[in-house]
């Protein structure tokens, strides 16, 4: 049996060189071919290099000089290029061959799932074929990697990308490398794991960790109810059979948005003189 195993790097003698490139060898004598186009020095026989390891398409132990920060035992970030219902999720690790997450590491719901595009924290393992596949970080191993934040940090705007997803919240890993928690109940929707996400920072835990939102402050929140009001007069040639009385049922169902902003938001329109109401109804004003 081999010594040699896919998804570690290793340090390999240059023993013989074929027309299609090179083949490395160590103190065991194990080969694994080096193609030319993989090789990003020049070598030549009786050179040690280092190598990165990997199968094929073909399944075949391979080698490249392109090493990727993404291997057995060490965490980085891959892009996913391509989803299957049936089988996972797909990254780019930077090989020829991209590696594949499993849908059983995947959220529940396939709407929840990554997009192309999309980035997970993740680092590679073997199963018992010895084929890789990529696992994603626990909380242990992001509690390691994230960095403490300073009470300087509240208030201001996060981004980064999502990394758990649970009923209660969304955790994602700051650019700056800080761990942030978004409560259900301060985002207007669930986003998807690996989404590139923006927040606002509303508390910083003792522990170096923060809270954020995805709202808007209740003034710019305001501004963007209003605008989504007029948008629906507009459509509704400057009538709509709503008016600060309505139920909160129905504004929820038409507008997204609670009672209390959307009579902040008519509020502010009719004190900007640009709408007024009359027996259930709210007119766009001409």
């Amino acid at each position: 049996m081999s010594s040699l195993k896919p998804g570690t790097v290793e340090e390999l003698y240059v023993d013989q060189e074929v027309p299609y490139g090179f083949f490395l060898t160590n103190d065991e004598e194990d080969r694994v071919l080096l193609h030319h186009s993989e090789i990003t020095d020049e070598i030549q026989e009786g050179d040690t290099v280092k190598v990165f390891l990997y199968h094929d398409k073909d399944v075949r132990l391979t080698s490249t000089m392109r090493i990727p920060k993404v291997q057995v035992g060490a965490y980085g970030w891959a892009e996913v290029v391509d989803k299957r219902e049936d089988l996972g999720v797909f990254v780019n690790i930077g090989l020829p061959k991209d590696i594949l997450v499993s849908a059983d590491d995947l959220p529940k719901f396939l709407s929840l799932w990554p997009e192309p595009g999309d980035q997970l924290f993740l680092s590679l393992n073997r199963d018992k074929q010895d084929r890789l596949y990529g696992k994603l970080a626990t909380e242990n191993i992001i509690e390691q990697v994230s960095r403490r934040a300073s009470r300087e940090m509240l208030n201001a705007k996060v981004q980064g990308r999502v990394y758990r997803l649970l009923k209660v919240g969304t955790f994602f890993l700051s650019e700056q490398g800080y761990r942030c928690f978004v409560h259900e109940n301060e985002r207007k929707q669930e986003p998807r794991l690996g989404e590139l996400v923006e927040g606002r920072v509303i508390d910083v835990k003792d522990d170096g960790n923060l809270n954020a939102s995805f709202l808007p402050l209740k003034q710019e929140k305001m501004q963007d109810d209003a605008e989504v009001i007029l948008s629906y007069l507009e459509q509704r040639n400057g009538a709509i059979p709503f008016w600060d009385k309505s139920q909160p049922d129905e504004i929820k169902e038409r507008f997204n948005m609670s009672k209390a902003s959307f009579k902040r938001a008519i509020g502010k329109l009719m004190k900007e003189n640009k709408v007024y109401q009359e027996e259930g109804w709210t007119y766009l004003k001409k």
